[in-house]
């Protein structure tokens, strides 16, 4: 049952984290904390029944994970590039400034 409460607890720290930061890269470890503990809670409950269906889900909860971090970096190194900074609220404001300038050139 420890494993539930450890999960429990890095998904708390990582929605605090994703809540509160304003950095890109901070926010992309807030998430990896999430998915990280939602992996722990399922490989764990899953490993308790058969040996062979745990190291499966292991292997699918491990791949699945590697590729959501894959995208998730290709994502904020492309944001980072294309406005120059890693700060949310300044992306955001970029982004309604090009909105407002495409509004009015029509």
């Amino acid at each position: 049952m420890d494993f539930v409460i450890l999960s429990i607890v890095m998904l708390g720290i990582g929605v605090y984290g994703l809540l509160t930061n304003r950095q890109l890269l901070k926010v992309f470890i807030s998430i990896e904390l999430i998915a990280t503990a939602a992996t722990l809670n399922f490989v764990m409950l899953v490993s308790s029944s058969t040996q062979g269906l745990g190291q499966a889900f292991l292997i699918l909860a491990f791949s699945t994970e590697t590729a959501l971090s894959a995208v998730i970096l290709s994502i904020l190194v492309i944001v980072s590039k294309k406005y120059g900074t890693s700060d949310i609220t300044k992306i955001i404001k970029q982004i309604g400034e090009k909105s407002e300038n495409e509004v009015e050139a029509q």
